[in-house]
């Protein structure tokens, strides 16, 4: 007989009382019934299994039992049972008739891999809060962050320092790594070296050429870092000092992921008026260094450039044509998320924060930058398409989660005028969410067959530390959005679709290979969840809500969500490329 949990009792009589289980079952097998028809399978073929009663005695750590299971590769579901032992997922079968010391009863849920978030910043806070409550509550159990061109080592200060690559010091990505592991974290956690930081550390913040010997060093970085474990390579490219990196440089720091075929992962250096031809900048990258390449967040900016979108999918199939490994990401937003100071021209910032904002003062030089800013925010549709996500100086504070256009007019001020005083301000460091992209275009991006889905967001929760400032909405939503707007509501995308791009497929983008499908012998990351529900609740006015609809988040075999209620523990570890 089936031994249950309490908790597991209770979610079923909740199920029952709701009336709801048979709906939530009809519709992750309704996303089945067209592939399964089509290719005229049993159910069982789908997904390979062993023998359907288990004669071992012993218990296993956990059995899931009678949910719709999603492989992972864009299969369609099967009624399975999962169970998972030692961390490591032991069986999926039709019927598991042995005990788990935990069971989850979950008819009518869909069971998928855990989600992977390829392009992720919740690392950002980790050291403050390890919990990363609003990624575990999206059924994410791996994180790969180091993106747009900034990691955690190397560190600026190696410049004065003195290390050399290869030291065993607060620089190399061994000692980072070891740092995440006694942290603890939720989730898993692999990481790209920043390319933005191994300027900086070599190089610094000037808009100048690398000398041979800083080129013969950086490269040596970015080596000793993919050996320790780094899962590719990031730029960001309207960031500095990576702006100020030359095509020649970018490809001779990629060189070193070609025999590890490891991608480049590139926020591009334009995203609107110029996108095309960066575009073909990050594709010539690719081609240099014979690496993969990784599109970060891959979007046409700006209304007048929306209709950019068929040529973009034509140059990277051109590519691809080619034999260039070419794909891309995007998180299921139209807004996206930077800092102000992205709206004022690359050259303005040469140097760093201080000669930036000398420069906003500076008579012969700040009208050239409020130009240059001006026709940047009308491309974007004006201030009111401009909100303020986070500011330091407590003057600043009443404008967090509010428009700028909208804030300067009830303050009786020009808002060009206040954006540069919040900036003085701030030091530089004032976060925003631009809205400027296509909701038509971002069904096509994430129905794409190279496209992953990814948040772009950073970790947060609803009480601690790192409830703060208004965060972009996609740090808390951005996994069951996919699933609730983009599969359910605007039938973009079919729901084994969805969970092959959050799951299977960034696994093998960066060489997880244990991790991203459901079948034996994987890393026990899972995610139940009820597929009629399930839905994010975070807005931009409104960014601290979890979402709805994750019934259970399993990291390395450990349940560590259920039923909306969190474990003490925390299972996450780094994970390396294999």
């Amino acid at each position: 007989m089936k031994r249950e949990s309490k908790s597991s009792k209770t979610t079923q009589q909740a199920t029952d009382r709701s009336g709801h289980g048979t709906d939530r079952r009809g519709f992750v097998l309704a996303a089945s019934a067209s592939l399964l028809a089509a290719g005229g399978l049993r159910p069982g073929d789908l997904i390979a299994h062993g023998p359907s009663v288990i004669t071992k005695r012993r218990a296993h750590d956990l059995v899931i039992r009678g949910g719709t299971v999603f492989d992972g590769l864009g299969n369609a579901g099967v009624e399975m049972d999962v169970a998972v032992a030692g961390g490591r997922i032991v069986d999926v079968a039709r019927r598991i008739t042995e005990a788990g010391t935990e069971e989850i009863d979950a008819k009518g849920l869909a069971v998928a891999p855990g989600f992977i978030d390829i392009h992720s910043h919740g690392d950002g806070n980790m050291d403050e809060d390890p919990r990363q409550e609003s990624v575990v509550r999206q059924g994410v159990t791996t994180i790969v962050v180091g993106q747009d061109g900034s990691s955690r080592a190397p560190r600026a200060r190696a410049q004065s320092s003195g290390a050399e690559p290869g030291e065993e010091s607060t620089n190399s990505f061994n000692a980072v790594f070891a740092a995440i592991d006694r942290l603890q974290p939720s989730v898993n956690v692999a990481s790209m070296i920043g390319l933005g930081s191994v300027r900086a550390a070599v190089v610094g913040p000037d808009d100048r050429p690398a000398t041979p010997a800083e080129m013969a060093r950086m490269v040596a970085i970015v080596e000793t870092a993919l050996a320790q474990g780094a899962c590719g390579a990031s730029s960001g490219l309207e960031y500095t000092p990576g702006a100020f990196a030359p095509l020649a440089e970018l490809i001779e720091l990629c060189k070193p992921l070609a025999s590890r075929r490891l991608p480049y992962s590139t926020h591009m250096r334009n995203e609107d008026d110029q996108v095309l031809e960066s575009i073909d900048e990050s594709i010539a990258v690719a081609r240099g260094a014979r690496c993969p390449l990784q599109i970060a967040h891959l979007k046409m900016q700006g209304p007048r450039n929306w209709n950019k979108l068929d040529t973009a999918f034509a140059r990277i199939a051109a590519a691809r044509n080619d034999g260039l490994d070419v794909a891309f990401d995007r998180y299921p937003y139209i807004a996206y998320q930077t800092g102000l100071t992205n709206l004022f021209p690359t050259w303005s910032r040469d140097g760093g924060t201080r000669p930036f904002l000398a420069r906003l003062d500076s008579a012969s030089v700040a009208p050239r930058i409020k130009t240059y800013t001006l026709d940047k925010v009308e491309l974007i549709g004006g201030w009111d398409n401009v909100l303020v996500a986070s500011a330091r100086a407590a003057e600043d504070r009443p404008a967090e989660g509010k428009r700028l256009g909208a804030y300067a007019k009830s303050l009786g001020q020009d808002p060009y005028e206040l954006a540069v005083a919040m900036l003085k301000r701030n030091g530089g460091s004032v976060g925003m969410v631009g809205f400027a992209m296509s909701e038509e275009n971002l069904d096509r991006l994430l129905a794409h067959p190279y496209g992953m889905v990814c948040s772009d967001g950073g970790a947060f929760a609803t009480d601690g530390p790192t409830r703060r400032g208004s965060p972009h909405p996609r740090g808390a939503g951005s996994f069951p959005r996919v699933i609730a707007k983009y599969v359910r509501e605007r039938k973009a995308i079919t729901l084994e679709q969805a969970i092959h791009k959050m799951t299977a497929l960034p696994a093998s983008r960066v060489r997880l290979a244990d991790r991203g499908r459901l079948a034996r012998n994987m890393a026990a990351d899972i995610v139940v969840f009820d597929a009629a529900t399930i839905a994010d609740t975070a807005t931009y006015e409104q960014p601290f809500g979890y979402p709805t609809g994750i019934a259970a988040t399993i990291v390395n075999g450990a349940v560590v969500l259920r039923d909306g209620q969190r474990d003490a523990r925390r299972t996450g570890k780094v994970l390396r490329p294999q």
